[in-house]
């Protein structure tokens, strides 16, 4: 059942995802900002339709591959259910619930039938087209039911409705405390679709959100509470752990957390630093959940009311000024509640040393119960230990990989073991969620991966003999020439924590202008990875240069990229490697900005790099060791 909820929670982004577009329209034709009518109408009407809209998103976000068939039916579902229950009574009124309850049923119908098969006489109807079929007749079936019980459970949600909106401060408060703790579950988003699209009623329209926009003056309540956490509370206590961070790990960290403390006084997404600290020092999440239903509370008691298309950030809170009241009010508790997040968190991260980002545990762990029997085979010893370290084969569920990282998704990330993955040989360990998790690993991670996959579903893998490694020359003079023309920038600019944080090696970057990458080195390529969209270089001194186009390209499956080399081919610098359709990758991929590494380098060696900015390819002295 949490599970089912947890889906239709993250189903519901995808609607709410366009509300930023409808209120900037609606915002920016008001009089006193542009006066332009048919820009307000424009992002009127997509409120106006929010129900409707709920019920083609959530199809989408639940159906198993993202089907237009399943939006479809959604809206089919939705046509159906409106319509039937207002045949019965026309009072019914189920607005966005009407269709959270169309695109729910749709998403599901067309997990159930989209592969459908029937008689060749009616083989036009099968499959994905038959899923608007039978969604409409389930939901003739609904539209009979709701028709009848409806009336009574709507009566019960305009009560509670007018309870909470009327608790005032102590409604809100309690609304803010709940959002909070309902986060680390994924439930929120029900919630807020609850307040935000349902609770109270302002000439017809429905919702906080909807109301604040429409121009109800009471509107706001449980939007106003947010902004003193988002822009000020937060990226506070995102200082704070900075602060608190050990000397030798503060670097490291700060550049992540600033940026994450930026995000969130801007834009008002929260969830990359509460999930630095949901789990590791729950007693702080806690304290978290505490201050935003206080704040929420003061809101409402000081007679603030602010509003939000998308979250409680500075775009929203200066785009919205002028129909807020008391905004500067807001902006000084916000100032307060920054004081208090980072005396709170620093206080309690040092007295109690909770492992918030660069606090962890650098001493060594016993080894005495480990029981991996060494093979000889530096990828399949690394890959049993991986698989202990990851909580046993039960607890994993997918294991993938890219250039660089294992991907995977485990039963439950709580189970792992970061300490003895990094012994074990991990380079980095990044939990995406309670269920998705990347292990950094290295460019020879297909290996690891392989030999993970082998063991899991035959308990062996076969080996190889081993190899010797070559020692790197730490005073090694290596030519380097710019393997593409493009724009070059430091390594700390990529937007990736496995780049970024040099947790593959030191290096740089290159944000190409034309498709060909050439060698920048005299030696031999090691690796061509399978999706083409990566390649290991080795020189004659032993250095090991991995050098990735594009971030998250490994999921394009080798779609924009050609392979002129292979591996075992001996390279001098200009020898072309790989052909990429920049264009191409520009269009399916986070970014095309490419990360050149040195994954081997001595401890005491690190790039220096000479040349930023727009460099032609071949250019030499871009770098030095």
């Amino acid at each position: 059942m949490l599970n089912f909820l947890q889906r239709i929670g993250k189903s519901l982004m995808l609607p709410i995802a366009v509300l930023p577009a409808a209120a900037l329209l609606l915002r920016l034709g008001q009089k006193d900002l542009l006066d332009i009518p048919f820009m307000a109408q424009a992002g009127d009407a997509i409120f106006a339709n929010l129900a409707l809209l709920f019920a083609l998103g959530i199809a989408v976000g639940l159906s198993k591959d993202g089907s237009g068939a399943a939006a479809l039916a959604g809206v089919v579902g939705y046509f159906v259910l409106t319509k039937g229950t207002v045949a019965i009574d026309k009072d019914i009124n189920m607005g966005v619930l009407g269709g959270i309850v169309s695109g729910v049923t749709a998403g599901l119908l067309y997990n159930r039938f989209s592969a459908i098969k029937l008689p060749e006489w009616l083989g036009f109807f099968a499959g994905k087209r038959f899923v608007p079929i039978i969604t409409s007749v389930v939901m003739l079936a609904l539209a009979g039911i709701f028709g009848v019980i409806w009336p009574p459970i709507q009566d019960q949600i305009n009560n509670l409705g007018t309870w909470i909106t009327g608790a005032g401060a102590l409604g809100a408060g309690i609304y803010g405390f709940l959002n909070r703790l309902l986060i680390p579950i994924g439930l929120h988003h029900v919630l807020n679709s609850l307040v935000w699209f349902v609770f109270g009623d302002y000439h017809g329209v429905t919702g906080d959100l909807n109301r604040f926009f429409k121009g109800d003056p009471t509107a706001g309540t449980f939007m106003s509470g947010f902004f003193p956490v988002m822009m000020f509370g937060l990226p506070a206590a995102a200082l704070a752990m900075v602060a608190a961070a050990k000397k030798e790990k503060r670097k490291q960290v700060s550049g992540m957390l600033i940026g994450l403390a930026v995000t969130s006084f801007l834009t008002g997404i929260t969830e990359p630093i509460e999930f630095l600290f949901m789990f590791v020092a729950p007693l702080l999440y806690v304290i978290h959940a505490v201050l935003t239903g206080i704040s929420m509370a003061l809101a409402v008691a000081l007679g603030i009311h602010a509003g939000f298309g998308f979250s409680a950030g500075a775009i929203d809170f200066f785009l919205n000024y002028g129909i807020s009241q008391k905004p500067l009010l807001l902006a000084g508790i916000g100032i307060v509640y920054a004081v208090i997040y980072f005396v709170i968190f620093y206080t309690l991260i040092k007295a109690l040393n909770l492992k918030t980002p660069g606090r962890e545990d650098d001493e060594e762990v016993d080894t005495s119960n480990e029981t991996i029997v060494a093979t000889g085979d530096k990828y399949v010893d690394m890959a049993s230990y991986f698989i202990e370290d990851l909580g046993g084969k039960e607890n994993l569920t997918v294991i993938d990989n890219c250039a660089t990282r294992l991907r995977l998704q485990v039963a439950d990330a709580g189970n792992i073991n970061e300490a003895a993955l990094k012994r074990h040989g991990a380079r980095g360990i990044m939990k995406l969620s309670k269920t998705n998790v990347q292990v950094i690993v290295g460019t020879e991670v297909e290996f690891v991966a392989d030999a993970m996959n082998q063991l899991v579903k035959y308990g062996t893998a076969s080996t190889a003999a081993p190899v010797e490694q070559q020692a790197v020359q730490a005073d090694a003079h290596t030519e380097f020439v710019l393997p593409f023309e493009g724009v070059v920038k430091p390594l700390s600019e990529v937007e990736d924590q496995v780049f970024s944080q040099k947790m593959m090696g030191d290096g740089f970057a290159i944000e190409p202008i034309e498709g060909t990458l050439v060698s920048p080195i005299d030696g031999k390529v090691m690796t061509v990875f399978p999706t083409k969209h990566a390649i290991g270089l080795k020189t004659a001194e032993g250095i090991e240069i991995l050098i990735h186009v594009g971030l998250d390209t490994v999921n394009l499956k080798g779609e924009g990229f050609g392979a002129l080399v292979q591996e075992g081919d001996s390279i001098q610098q200009g020898t072309p490697l790989l052909k990429v359709d920049l264009e191409y990758v520009k269009k399916h991929a986070p970014s095309i900005v490419t990360p050149v590494v040195f994954t081997n380098l001595p401890a005491d060696k690190e790039v220096k790099l000479l040349k930023t900015g727009y460099q032609k390819q071949g250019t030499k002295d871009v770098i030095t060791f």
